[in-house]
């Protein structure tokens, strides 16, 4: 009959450990004093002491199963009348555990954890903990903790409680582990700052920065060695997590407790406010830098260029790049690519070029990057001349073209108009088995419709949804366009419910679209029922709308109500001016046709 609120685990043959926690298997009580005799233990150890010959479970032990106890095994442990071996006893209890018949008790595995750390064997126990604990669970630090304590007799390590954290660490039970820290400080036991390592490790790569910068403050205070490097880690958790104020304030703590910021300390806080935008921060923080009689690196200039080129400084970022090499520092590919970049998207290709040289000229091998950002600056102005050059080199360089090059490739030739070499770089993408991306299918889109192949657009949208892309409402509203000038209203308005079909309800430029297909065509009440049907789904039409309407009544009205009409268009801004004047007209058309 099991106790009420307790659990017996039941393990197969082939597992190394089990153990069960049932008050009707066992009753914790003391060893038995050193001078009393018991004939279990003699006979226990004996059947050890002859296991080189004999093994274990073909000894004269197996006689003895049916009368041992999990009491026994602990009164062995801290007895040990014959003084087996550490590595003995360990080989004793795995064998027990694979015995249908026995269970180890929870008191059973923290005597034996508490002896192999007495004996210098950390590993063994911490292998023995961590399977405890993988059994136990979660929420199970209290128990597992009052075990420990209770069992700390003869053999006794402060180690113990650094295995028993990083089982519970390992195990991924974060909080038990946290409980561990908390419940040896509460009865004044060592500090386990190998386990507090292990658990801020781990609290670093997987929990939020600000629990781990709160764990690790906590330990701090218990007289964990502090380390500037897991400030460093702190600061650079917080700052990816957009949390740049409590980077600072980590990055104050440094000094008291008796650090020197380092240099990364410096680069990786001044990084943090320029990628939060706050540059003036970063150069703050240069400037401290430099006070304190350190020399910013690579890093730091790389990261405030990166900065300057992201809020459009071209100028500082040039100014950043002088001063570096006039220091003599080399920069790196990143350096002069990110200044390239600069450079480009202020359509500064000439001095691009420049950088590019110069970079040449200090050795530094562009990359793939670099290459990519030449060619789409080059684009941009439209010197395909150059773009040429620039792909013949980067395969001169052994560099082999990646999605990102294709796609501006791609988006490039269709700015120009060469949509044949676009599909050509097409192609080669599929050929060497690199997917397009939704840069360079919208491309081809747009491409493919500039050049009236609006079939061929529909078909490249579709390719674009199965590989499970979804083109933009600018996407299905070009390809609208091509079908309506076409004269294919209807395949327009296919494409409408593609739009509406997760429920998306498209912009007034769509409508307006399909507006102008209707009105040419002539079907002015489907036009009409379209403005209703936009006014129901809450899309406000505009000018341009109204106008397309007027427009669409003038071509398909009374020949004599032209001038009135056209003198209106350009001045309907909403539906009651404009119903107003087509009422008008009509009354007009119908006192005339009475007459």
């Amino acid at each position: 009959m099991k106790s009420k609120g307790m659990t017996t685990l039941k393990l197969s043959r082939t597992t190394h450990h089990s153990f069960s926690s049932s008050s009707a298997w066992y009753k914790y009580t003391p060893p038995p004093s050193p001078h009393q005799e018991d004939p279990v233990l003699s006979a226990i150890s004996k059947a050890i002491l002859n296991s080189k010959t004999k093994p274990l479970h073909h000894s004269s032990l197996r006689n003895l199963l049916t009368s041992l106890t999990p009491q026994h095994v602990i009164n062995l442990i801290n007895h040990n009348p014959y003084s087996l071996s550490p590595h003995s006893l360990l080989s004793f209890f795995q064998c027990l555990s694979s015995h249908p018949t026995f269970r180890h008790t929870l008191h059973s595995y923290c005597t034996m954890a508490h002896f192999l750390c007495s004996h210098n064997m950390f590993p063994q126990a911490q292998s023995l903990l961590h399977f405890l604990v993988s059994r136990k669970g979660k929420d199970s630090a209290c128990s597992v903790f009052a075990s420990l304590v209770e069992t700390k007799g003869t053999h006794y390590s402060d180690s113990v409680f650094d295995a028993l954290m990083i089982a519970y660490t390992d195990n991924g039970f974060v909080s038990d582990a946290i409980q561990c820290f908390r419940l040896v400080r509460k009865h004044n036991f060592r500090v386990p700052f190998r386990g507090c390592g292990s658990l801020l490790d781990k609290m670093m790569k997987s929990k939020t920065a600000s629990s781990a910068c709160a764990f690790y403050m906590e330990v701090l205070d218990c007289g964990y060695p502090p380390n500037v490097c897991n400030f460093n880690v702190l600061m650079h958790k917080l700052c990816k997590e957009g949390k740049i104020r409590e980077a600072q304030l980590v990055f104050e703590e440094i000094p008291k407790w008796g650090l020197r910021p380092t240099v990364v300390s410096f680069n990786t806080l001044i990084n943090g406010y320029c990628k939060c935008g706050d540059l003036k921060e970063g150069f703050r923080l240069k400037r401290v830098m430099e006070e304190s009689k350190m020399h910013p690196d690579v890093f730091t200039y790389s990261v405030l260029i990166h900065g300057s080129c992201k809020e459009g400084s071209v100028d500082d970022a040039n100014r950043l790049f002088d001063e570096m090499c006039e220091r003599g520092l080399v920069p790196n590919d990143v350096t002069f690519t990110t200044l390239i970049d600069g450079q480009c998207k202020n359509g500064r290709i000439d001095l691009a070029m420049e950088i590019y040289q110069q970079m040449l000229g200090k050795g530094v091998k562009p990359d793939l990057i670099t290459y990519n950002t030449l060619i789409n600056g080059h684009f941009k102005i439209g010197d395909l001349k150059e773009v040429r050059n620039l792909v013949d080199e980067m395969s001169a360089r052994g560099l082999k073209p990646d999605m990102i090059t294709y796609t501006i490739l791609i988006d490039g030739n269709c700015k120009e108009g060469d949509l044949e070499s676009a599909l050509k770089i097409r192609k080669r993408m599929s050929d060497e088995g690199i997917e397009l991306d939704n840069v360079a299918f919208t491309a081809l889109i747009s491409g493919l419709c500039r050049e009236g192949r609006v079939v061929d657009a529909e078909r490249t949208m579709t390719e674009m949804l199965s590989a499970g892309m979804k083109p933009d409402d600018a996407t299905y509203t070009m390809v609208m366009d091509g079908f309506c000038k076409k004269g294919d209203v209807k395949m327009a308005f296919k494409l409408l419910k593609e739009i509406q079909s997760d429920g998306h309800v498209p912009g007034v430029v769509t409508y307006n679209v399909l507006m102008n297909g209707l009105c040419k065509l002539g079907q002015m009440k489907n036009a009409n029922m379209l403005l209703d049907a936009m006014l129901n789904l809450g899309v406000v039409p505009d000018d341009i709308t109204y106008n397309i309407l007027l427009e669409g009544h003038c071509k398909n009205g009374n020949p004599e109500h032209f001038d009135k009409l056209r003198s209106e268009k350009g001045l309907i801004s909403d539906y009651a001016s404009y119903t107003s004047i087509v009422n008008e007209i009509n009354k007009t058309l119908k006192d005339r046709q009475r007459r």
